[in-house]
């Protein structure tokens, strides 16, 4: 079995699925990535510690958004659980000092079953998500080393947040092709020239490193997957990547990198 890449995508709000050009790019994306034994996947809406696990046992899912048309609450995705996935997940990441912990209640948030209803509309392809226990970059680099060796065994490991994620830009009536903020643009030509140079140091530190970093990400969460696929992949195999996807909606910048 050949190694699994790793990814890092912008997974857009609820109504993505009404953008048809994006979903055209995540299935497009998808279409060429071998296919995957499972998914493990690390969201920008689900910060809990300990390391937490979601539901191998099929829990719903999590609708963790308002405010939208009911349409957006009546989704499903009945992807397979995967509860051998977490066992392994479990023993890469424990040690002392670093727990891991179950929720069997908590099903995909749409940070996962958003872009994974495009890239695996089929919904066969069984999938385990996982929580961040901090937002530290290095600490999320060090939890993505360890993860490493899934690739190893087919397991797509999916980092989903958002290049640029300042919902002040939001302005529905620029339209979702309107011309960026120039900060978001700023800190997507940034990540997209530091994620080229595979220059780790000054992505781990990109709040000091990245221009406009605060007003591009004014809370870090939506960059932070990007660490954890980073350190999978620097763990194994490197950091040559490819920009798949790139552009912006509704002023966020939607980059999304495969690596490995």
């Amino acid at each position: 079995m050949s190694t699994a890449p790793v990814l890092y995508l912008s997974h857009g709000a609820p109504p993505l699925a009404d953008d048809q050009r994006w979903t055209e790019e995540l299935a497009a994306w998808s279409a060429d990535l071998p296919r995957p034994k499972d998914v493990l996947i690390v969201s920008a809406h689900w910060e809990d510690a300990p390391t937490t696990l979601g539901s191998t046992t099929g829990a719903p899912l999590t609708y963790d958004f308002w405010g939208f048309p009911q349409k957006y609450y009546e989704v499903t995705y009945d992807a397979p659980a995967a509860p051998g996935l977490a066992d392994e997940v479990t023993r890469l990441l424990t040690s002392p000092g670093h727990e891991v912990h179950r929720d069997e209640a908590r099903g995909l948030d749409h940070g996962a079953y958003v872009p994974l209803k495009e890239m695996f509309p089929d919904a066969d392809v069984p999938v385990l998500q996982m929580s961040m226990p901090t937002l530290d970059p290095r600490g999320l680099f060090e939890i993505g080393r360890r993860l490493a060796p899934l690739r190893e065994q087919g397991t797509l490991i999916v980092g989903s947040g958002f290049t640029t994620h300042n919902l002040r830009w939001f302005n529905p009536a620029a339209g979702s092709d309107g011309t960026p903020p120039q900060a978001s643009a700023e800190f997507d030509h940034w990540a997209q020239e530091a994620m080229a140079a595979q220059d780790v140091d000054g992505l781990l530190d990109f709040l000091a490193k990245a221009p406009a970093a605060r007003e591009a990400h004014p809370r870090t969460e939506h960059f932070a997957p990007l660490f954890v696929t980073l350190g999978a992949a620097y763990a194994s195999g490197g950091l040559a990547s490819e920009s798949v996807i790139d552009g912006f909606w509704f002023g966020l910048s939607k980059r999304s990198w495969q690596i490995g």
